[in-house]
């Protein structure tokens, strides 16, 4: 039997909620996730419905560079972004985790190959690999971006996922679940990665906060799924020119994605802060 997780003991939920920084890290996340789903139920007008003249004081935070309300196209512009970033994380993890832990457990020229490959793609910026790809399409579709932003995140989590499963493969546990005949595949999903959780969780909290970041910024370069449609990315954009005389049409999509950011990032630090020994205590 594999040891027990930090994160899977009986006092792991109490633990997690005396640590400030993961329960405010939480919070601020779940807060912002819940108005992404539900603003567009509760907008008080349509994300391309022109309300007043461009650039106005109509409305809670004015107008765009259309005349559209800002309110109402940032609680509709929030839903791709941090759908597509979520979808981005979960391939880049499971790829990532993938590779790491083949290379880890395979160890040899095995081990070797993979690495030096990995190394390979950790030497292109993870924005430069999606604009490459991005230009040489008319319109780019969401899971383009998915595939992209993944495929940029996977090295670097198999760097990360390598280096925890290399301290568990050489543990007891594991060597007497192949002397007693398990399949390979069994031993490292029963075996190596329910004790690789408690890093892999911090980990998908820093992937995420990276993929909402990339994201945010393809559609501020103009690759956003949709033109017409609301996007937190694509709003800086389109008014950054009225900065200065209208600043809420970029200063909400910021503030949004600078608060997610934030949200994601103290989660996954408490999530790390409780893995180790006496954490969150």
């Amino acid at each position: 039997m594999s040891t027990t997780d930090a994160t899977a003991s009986p006092s792991a939920l109490r633990r997690a909620l005396r640590s400030k920084r993961f329960v405010f890290g939480g919070a601020l996340t779940l807060v912002i996730s819940v108005f992404v789903v539900v603003g567009p139920w509760l907008a008080p007008h349509g994300q391309n419905e022109v309300v007043g003249a461009p650039f106005s004081s109509q409305g809670l935070f004015g107008t765009d560079y259309l005349g559209q309300d800002v309110l109402s196209r940032v609680m509709y512009g929030g839903r791709s972004v941090l759908v597509i970033a979520l979808l981005s994380t979960v391939l880049g993890m499971v790829l990532g985790v993938l590779i790491g832990v083949v290379a880890a457990y395979a160890g040899g020229w095995w081990d070797e190959v993979i690495m030096r490959l990995n190394d390979v793609m950790l030497a292109f910026p993870q924005i430069l690999l999606a604009l490459l790809v991005l230009t040489a399409v008319s319109q780019p579709r969401a899971w383009m971006i998915v595939l992209l932003v993944g495929a940029s995140h996977a090295p670097r989590v198999a760097r990360l996922a390598r280096g925890v499963a290399l301290g568990i493969v050489s543990r007891d546990f594991v060597h007497a679940a192949e002397a007693l005949g398990e399949r390979r595949s069994r031993v490292i999903l029963a075996e190596v990665l329910p004790n690789m959780n408690a890093p892999l969780l911090a980990e998908a909290g820093l992937r995420l906060t990276y993929s909402i970041g990339i994201v945010a910024a393809l559609g501020f370069l103009g690759f956003a799924t949709d033109p017409s449609a609301a996007n937190w990315g694509q709003m800086l954009n389109e008014n950054r020119l009225a900065l200065s005389t209208q600043p809420w049409s970029v200063l909400a999509p910021v503030l949004l994605i600078g608060l997610f950011t934030i949200g994601t990032n103290l989660t996954a630090d408490g999530i790390a802060q409780l893995s180790q020994p006496g954490g969150g205590e």
